[in-house]
């Protein structure tokens, strides 16, 4: 997951922000409570079929320089569109021509990232929408394909806004915000051209750490509301972070790596080094290949197991060099890479296992004692997980380390020329550990059983270790009867929890199938 302060967007520039009253405005858009006739419209894609969206900024306006300049007369994009011409919120022509290219490269949805709040800004973030409806219009009325048009509601105007208000969602007020953000991006998107699954139109959230605080009732008052307003329950995806029941769940991140939750979300690569008063962040595209790693992931999940919906992430964020649009810098590479994977997304193809090293192996043992070798077992260092090399009782292992998170794991991903996305089958996982500092360790391993933990038995529990304090290597084993290992534990395969306040120390870790 990107870190928020390199997050899906700029943070709002406040101009003269002010601690004004909040008071409930009317809809600033022409389409809110649509006839029966105009429902009927909805062009509906169904919850079984398979989808793809992407995230379309449409803040950029040659006329003035927004988001094209900095402040400080630097350029701000670190990619770019091949010509600056017309490209703009305000012109029609440019929205026709970016959803012309949506539709080219195989994508359904597009999801334009919302700025706009309650009483708030009167500028691109409304002035764009009556725009994209005309450039709608247009191409349906000629006959061109145009994707159908969702909603990103940006979440960090819950805290930066031109009221200095830092949004608290479990008041009445709070909860008005948050709903009347969507329902007025909504008033200016006619029925005729929502993404809509099942005839509920789509939401998409981002980040939920920019609340002042959460409530789970605030999606139950959501769906009231807009029912009352649009007649339809809309389909609210969220990130994982969000407290509640949602329709489904997408994770933001897919530019630095694959992210599975209920939705997947891949992207081509991330570059922020425009972007003022950033920490250096890099993700290499490597011409293509790392994008094409993610698809390829996806399509050798089985058909009926993959996710439905899968999110480009983005189409056209050039401040992060996040695009797949066509640009200056990759031409229209990425368009065709994401047309070609599209389709064998949409025709529900599965590609073949990966062929490698351990496609025979029955059991995999990987000897950290001997420094950095796998043996097809890797130990990723991120995030929650963080671990180092160290040397224990005079062994070499590795150990976890702390974090920014208060939880620990040690992370364990599998070859998946060994194990993807299994049939289920008994695994029996032996583990050697030294009894010292942590009071013990519990795993938790991506399962086929989808009740066997949060995502769908991603972590699901196989059961705790506890340390004696003998001060000595010890074995232990697991054995568990319906592994997946389709890398939805966090991009792993497993984990082991740490507990207590010391730290885990692991020097040899052997997989076995089928028992």
């Amino acid at each position: 997951m990107l870190p928020l302060v390199a997050a899906a967007v700029l943070l709002p520039v406040l101009v003269g922000c002010t601690q004004e009253s909040y008071t409930e405005p009317a809809a600033p858009g022409p389409f809110t409570h649509p006839s029966a006739d105009a429902l009927k419209q909805v062009a509906i894609f169904k919850a079984d079929q398979p989808i793809v969206g992407t995230y379309l900024f449409y803040w950029y306006d040659v006329y003035s320089g927004a988001h094209l300049i900095d402040g400080d007369g630097t350029d701000a994009c670190t990619t770019h569109p091949p010509s600056w011409e017309d490209f703009s919120y305000h012109s029609t022509r440019w929205w026709r021509e970016q959803l012309g290219d949506i539709a080219a490269a195989g994508i359904d949805f597009a999801a334009p990232v919302y700025w706009g709040y309650p009483n708030g800004y009167d500028e691109w973030s409304f002035e764009g929408l009556p725009n994209l409806v005309r450039a709608c219009d247009y191409m349906t009325r000629v006959g061109e394909a145009c994707p159908k048009i969702g909603l990103f509601y940006d979440t960090s105007t819950l805290q930066y806004n031109r009221f200095g208000k830092h949004v608290d969602l479990s008041t009445d007020e709070g909860k008005s915000w948050f709903y009347c953000t969507v329902r007025d991006y909504f008033s200016f998107i006619p029925p005729r051209h929502w993404a809509a699954i099942e005839g509920r139109p789509i939401i998409l959230l981002y980040a939920s750490a920019f609340a002042a605080k959460q409530d789970p009732a605030l999606f139950p008052y959501v769906r009231q509301r807009f029912q009352e307003d649009f007649g339809v329950d809309p389909y609210v995806i969220k990130q994982t972070s969000w407290e509640g029941e949602a329709d489904n769940t997408c994770n933001w991140g897919g530019a630095l790596g694959l992210q599975m939750a209920g939705c997947a979300a891949l992207g081509p690569g991330y570059d922020h080094s425009a972007v003022p008063g950033r920490t250096p962040l890099v993700r290499e595209r490597e011409d293509g290949a790392f994008y094409s790693r993610s698809w390829e992931t996806v399509l050798r999940y089985r058909p009926e197991r993959r996710p439905k919906l899968v999110m480009v992430e983005t189409w056209n964020e050039f401040h992060e060099g996040t695009d797949v649009a066509e640009s200056k810098e990759y031409g229209r590479k990425y368009i065709d890479l994401t047309r070609k994977y599209a389709d064998l997304f949409h025709a529900n193809e599965k590609l073949a296992g990966i062929s490698g090293p351990y496609s025979e192996a029955k059991s995999l043992t990987a000897d950290f004692s001997k420094g950095s070798a796998d043996g097809g077992v890797k130990v990723p260092s991120s995030g929650d997980g963080i671990t180092k090399e160290v040397e224990v009782e005079g062994r070499r292992c590795v150990q976890s380390a702390p974090s920014e998170h208060a939880a620990r794991y040690v992370y364990f991903d599998l070859d998946e020329s060994f194990a993807f996305d299994l049939e289920p089958q008994p695994v029996t996982i032996e583990i050697e550990y030294y009894d010292g500092d942590c009071t013990g360790f519990a795993l938790e391993y991506d399962s086929q059983d989808a009740q066997g933990s949060v995502r769908e038995g991603a972590f699901k529990h196989a059961g705790a270790t506890a340390m004696a304090g003998a001060k000595t290597w010890k074995k232990t084993t697991f054995r568990i009867e319906d592994a997946r290992f389709a890398n939805r534990t966090n991009g792993s395969d497993f984990r082991l929890a740490v507990q207590g306040a010391g730290e885990l120390s692991i020097a040899t870790v052997k997989v076995t199938k089928g028992g």
